[in-house]
């Protein structure tokens, strides 16, 4: 046997397991998403109607090109929810799994929360907690290893983004406090 035909598999432990019940079908999914387009076709087209999407003596009123940009969105929108319609007559294929939503979700709300707490502590140390955070709870890294590499993440992005590119970032009392 050639190494070429060598198959490696590494079991990895924080993989869901495969008995984990379906939260969503895949159809589900789709019409949900179809459904959110529609409503935004109908909101941006509603609202371009409003500005003007029509054609006046000197050109295009500012709502034209984007009031016939949501009608495709909503046609296209429509199409795909017949499409979602129809294959929902067949068996039901799993969106997600319990397991796989809780993995995503252990990613979404800290980020979601990320960008909560940028608006008050500032992106230095909002970073710096995200980054520590992901890295003990998702990672299992060392405390000492997660901080450390957490603040010298967040010096470098201070370095680059405030001294050397002279960026404006949202600060917090922090930064405030240094005089930044």
């Amino acid at each position: 046997m050639s190494q070429t035909d060598l198959e490696i598999v590494v079991d990895d432990p924080t993989a869901p397991e495969d008995n984990s019940p379906s939260v969503t079908t895949t159809s589900t999914v789709e019409i949900i998403a179809c459904l959110l387009l529609l409503a935004l076709a109908a909101t941006l087209g509603y609202d371009n109607w409003r500005t003007g999407a029509s054609w006046d003596s000197t050109g295009p009123e500012p709502g034209y090109f984007p009031f016939y940009l949501s009608l495709v969105l909503g046609g296209a929108s429509l199409y795909g929810l017949i499409v979602a319609l129809r294959a929902r007559r067949a068996a039901p294929e799993t969106f997600v799994t319990r397991s796989q939503a809780r993995r995503v979700l252990a990613v979404f709300v800290p980020t979601l929360l990320f960008c909560l707490v940028t608006q008050f502590l500032g992106l230095y140390v909002a970073s710096f907690l995200l980054i520590a955070g992901f890295m003990r709870a998702i990672g299992k890294i060392a405390l000492w290893k997660s901080l450390l590499t957490a603040l010298v993440f967040t010096a470098i992005m201070f370095v680059t983004f405030d001294i050397a590119f002279d960026v404006i970032m949202p600060k917090g009392p922090l930064e405030a406090a240094f005089g930044y």
